[in-house]
C-alpha cells in the first residue's frame, strides 16, 4: 500500500481556510475575547503596577529623578494630576498608559501620554 502524496500548505492559507467558516470564525473571536479577558489585571493601586513590572520603589524614584519616600507617598495618595500619573506608569515600564471610562455605555480611552505632550511648559520663576 503506497502512503498518499503529501502537499505542503503553508499554515497561513490554512488558518484562512478555516476562518472562511463563519462557525470556526465566531469560535475563534469567542476564544481570543475569553484570553483577552483572562490576561487583564485589574490593578487596585499603583503599587501593584509597580510590581507587575517588577520594579522596586527605589528603581522607580531613580527613573523620575526623586527619592524613595516620594515614590511612596505617591503610591498611597487618594488623588493626583493625571501628569503625576502618566510619569509614574512610564517609569514603572507602562506603555499605551490611558484612563478607560463608559459614558452613556460609551467607552472612551483617554490617552495620558497626548494629553501630557499638549499640556504648556511650566516655567520657573
Amino acid at each position: 500500500m503506497t502512503e498518499p502524496e503529501r502537499t505542503f500548505v503553508r499554515g497561513n492559507d490554512h488558518l484562512e481556510r478555516l476562518l472562511a467558516d463563519p462557525d470556526i470564525a465566531t469560535e475563534v473571536a469567542k476564544a481570543h475575547e475569553s484570553a483577552e479577558e483572562m490576561d487583564r489585571v485589574y490593578a487596585m493601586n499603583l503599587a501593584m503596577i509597580r510590581k507587575a513590572g517588577q520594579m522596586t520603589q527605589v528603581e522607580v524614584a531613580r527613573k523620575l529623578g526623586v527619592g524613595q519616600g516620594v515614590v511612596s507617598r505617591l503610591e498611597n495618595r487618594n488623588d493626583m494630576l493625571l501628569s503625576t500619573l502618566f510619569d509614574y506608569l512610564v517609569a514603572t515600564g507602562a506603555e499605551g498608559a490611558s484612563i478607560v471610562v463608559t459614558v452613556h455605555g460609551r467607552r472612551i480611552e483617554l490617552d495620558l501620554a497626548q494629553l501630557r505632550q499638549s499640556q504648556p511648559e511650566r516655567r520657573s520663576a
